[in-house]
Protein backbone atom coordinates (compact mmCIF):
# COMPACT_ATOMS: atom_id res chain seq x y z
CA UNK A 1 0.00 0.00 0.00
CA UNK A 2 1.34 3.43 -0.91
CA UNK A 3 1.54 6.20 1.67
CA UNK A 4 -1.25 8.27 0.14
CA UNK A 5 -3.49 5.19 -0.02
CA UNK A 6 -2.67 4.36 3.60
CA UNK A 7 -3.73 7.85 4.65
CA UNK A 8 -7.02 7.52 2.76
CA UNK A 9 -7.60 3.98 4.03
CA UNK A 10 -6.95 5.04 7.62
CA UNK A 11 -9.30 8.01 7.32
CA UNK A 12 -12.05 5.99 5.66
CA UNK A 13 -11.70 3.14 8.13
CA UNK A 14 -12.15 5.48 11.09
CA UNK A 15 -15.29 6.98 9.57
CA UNK A 16 -16.71 3.59 8.66
CA UNK A 17 -15.94 2.09 12.06
CA UNK A 18 -18.05 4.77 13.71
CA UNK A 19 -20.89 4.26 11.26
CA UNK A 20 -20.81 0.49 11.70
CA UNK A 21 -20.81 0.75 15.49
CA UNK A 22 -23.76 3.15 15.46
CA UNK A 23 -25.69 1.00 13.02
CA UNK A 24 -25.03 -2.16 15.00
CA UNK A 25 -26.32 -0.41 18.11
CA UNK A 26 -29.36 0.72 16.14
CA UNK A 27 -30.10 -2.91 15.31
CA UNK A 28 -30.34 -3.62 19.04
CA UNK A 29 -32.50 -0.57 19.73
CA UNK A 30 -34.77 -1.62 16.87
CA UNK A 31 -35.76 -4.74 18.80
CA UNK A 32 -37.00 -2.69 21.74
CA UNK A 33 -39.18 -0.34 19.70
CA UNK A 34 -42.95 -0.43 19.75
CA UNK A 35 -44.36 -2.12 16.67
CA UNK A 36 -45.87 1.17 15.53
CA UNK A 37 -42.39 2.78 15.50
CA UNK A 38 -40.61 0.02 13.62
CA UNK A 39 -41.56 0.94 10.02
CA UNK A 40 -40.01 4.41 10.31
CA UNK A 41 -36.96 3.11 12.14
CA UNK A 42 -36.53 0.40 9.52
CA UNK A 43 -36.42 3.03 6.75
CA UNK A 44 -33.71 4.94 8.61
CA UNK A 45 -31.83 1.72 9.34
CA UNK A 46 -31.87 0.69 5.67
CA UNK A 47 -30.74 4.15 4.60
CA UNK A 48 -27.78 4.05 6.98
CA UNK A 49 -26.72 0.57 5.90
CA UNK A 50 -26.97 1.64 2.26
CA UNK A 51 -24.84 4.72 2.96
CA UNK A 52 -22.21 2.57 4.64
CA UNK A 53 -22.14 0.27 1.63
CA UNK A 54 -21.62 3.25 -0.66
CA UNK A 55 -18.80 4.59 1.52
CA UNK A 56 -17.06 1.23 1.39
CA UNK A 57 -17.15 1.38 -2.41
CA UNK A 58 -15.61 4.87 -2.28
CA UNK A 59 -12.92 3.58 0.09
CA UNK A 60 -12.14 0.65 -2.21
CA UNK A 61 -11.64 2.99 -5.16
CA UNK A 62 -9.51 5.46 -3.18
CA UNK A 63 -7.35 2.90 -1.38
CA UNK A 64 -7.70 -0.61 -2.79
CA UNK A 65 -7.58 -3.46 -0.30
CA UNK A 66 -9.10 -6.93 -0.48
CA UNK A 67 -10.88 -6.49 2.85
CA UNK A 68 -13.01 -3.60 1.53
CA UNK A 69 -14.72 -6.05 -0.82
CA UNK A 70 -15.28 -8.52 2.01
CA UNK A 71 -16.69 -5.75 4.21
CA UNK A 72 -19.00 -4.72 1.35
CA UNK A 73 -20.27 -8.31 1.12
CA UNK A 74 -21.03 -8.30 4.84
CA UNK A 75 -22.92 -5.01 4.54
CA UNK A 76 -24.85 -6.37 1.57
CA UNK A 77 -25.80 -9.43 3.61
CA UNK A 78 -26.94 -7.16 6.44
CA UNK A 79 -29.17 -5.36 3.93
CA UNK A 80 -30.60 -8.70 2.80
CA UNK A 81 -31.47 -9.43 6.44
CA UNK A 82 -33.20 -6.05 6.73
CA UNK A 83 -35.13 -6.59 3.51
CA UNK A 84 -36.13 -10.06 4.71
CA UNK A 85 -37.72 -8.68 7.86
CA UNK A 86 -35.10 -10.01 10.28
CA UNK A 87 -33.35 -6.77 11.27
CA UNK A 88 -31.88 -8.36 14.39
CA UNK A 89 -29.85 -10.72 12.21
CA UNK A 90 -28.12 -7.80 10.50
CA UNK A 91 -26.04 -7.05 13.61
CA UNK A 92 -23.85 -10.12 13.08
CA UNK A 93 -23.01 -9.12 9.51
CA UNK A 94 -22.38 -5.49 10.46
CA UNK A 95 -20.00 -6.70 13.15
CA UNK A 96 -18.17 -8.83 10.59
CA UNK A 97 -17.81 -5.77 8.36
CA UNK A 98 -16.52 -3.81 11.36
CA UNK A 99 -13.83 -6.41 11.93
CA UNK A 100 -12.62 -6.14 8.34
CA UNK A 101 -12.67 -2.34 8.36
CA UNK A 102 -10.74 -2.33 11.64
CA UNK A 103 -8.14 -4.61 10.07
CA UNK A 104 -7.68 -2.18 7.18
CA UNK A 105 -7.31 0.72 9.59
CA UNK A 106 -4.74 -1.18 11.67
CA UNK A 107 -2.66 -2.09 8.63
CA UNK A 108 -2.78 1.49 7.37
CA UNK A 109 -1.88 2.90 10.77
CA UNK A 110 1.08 0.52 11.07
CA UNK A 111 2.41 1.62 7.68
CA UNK A 112 2.02 5.29 8.60
CA UNK A 113 3.76 4.77 11.95
CA UNK A 114 6.61 2.92 10.25
CA UNK A 115 7.07 5.90 7.90
CA UNK A 116 7.01 8.32 10.84
CA UNK A 117 3.80 9.99 9.70
CA UNK A 118 1.72 9.05 12.70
Amino acid sequence: MKTNQAILAFSQSEKLKSALIWTTQLSQVFLALAESDKPGAEKIFKTLVSMIGNEIIVAQKAAPHKDWLEAAKDVNTAMVMLNSGVAQESAYHLTQALSKVTNIGQQSMTLLIDKGLL
